[in-house]
């Protein structure tokens, strides 16, 4: 009897987990606009690096926490929004020399693929879109938190950084390269909070 009773139990423990994977399923999440930071870090004259940033942004993915999968994914930035504390450096970059913001409004990244890796990191590749051309690039990112927001809206909410250099050469950005007074090298740094929809 006991052995048939640690039979039933190993039966519905099973049935349990099998349940669980089975409701397991990918999830549309919106990036909050009010906790969607993208930065960027790139050489100047060799002396500092100048940090900027993008003052509006917006994104959307879907992801499958339980198998911790992205199944897609975009993120948008208004290239006039650039911002680096100085006006006659934030409209030089506004112009045709760097982002061509009037010509290309919009930086857009779409997601191609996910290589899931250890804990809660994982390489995310996409498609990066900015002055009229289109590249892949990888960032790596991790899931800081997936928990009920604790105020305030209190839907579940994923926390999310992300990072990658690229070469904005490759984009036809080649502005102030001769004679290294302007990086090739950018880092693009991604911190965002993504509220799970209904």
């Amino acid at each position: 009897m006991e052995i048939v009773m640690k039979r039933l139990s190993l039966t519905a423990i099973a049935s349990l987990f099998v349940a669980s994977v089975a409701h397991a399923e990918p999830r549309e999440f919106r990036i909050d606009p009010n906790h969607f930071s993208v930065g960027f870090l790139i050489d100047h004259v060799g002396y500092a690096s100048q940090l900027g940033q993008f003052l509006k942004s917006e994104g959307e993915f879907v992801y499958d926490e339980e198998n911790h999968e992205l199944i897609s994914g975009e993120v948008r930035i208004d290239a006039s929004s650039v911002f680096t504390n100085h006006d006659r450096r934030d409209r030089h970059l506004r112009s045709d020399d760097f982002l061509d913001a009037d010509e290309h409004e919009t930086i857009r990244f779409s997601v191609t693929d996910f290589v899931a890796g250890e804990g809660d990191g994982a390489t995310v590749i996409g498609e990066l879109t900015m002055l009229g051309q289109t590249h892949p690039v990888e960032l790596q990112a991790t899931v800081n938190k997936a928990a009920v927001y604790p105020f305030g809206h209190e839907r579940h909410t994923l926390g999310v950084s992300a990072r990658t250099t690229i070469t904005r050469s490759q984009w036809g950005m080649t502005y102030g390269l001769e004679g290294d007074l302007v990086g090739d090298e950018v880092e693009l740094i991604f911190e965002f909070e993504a509220l799970l929809q209904p």
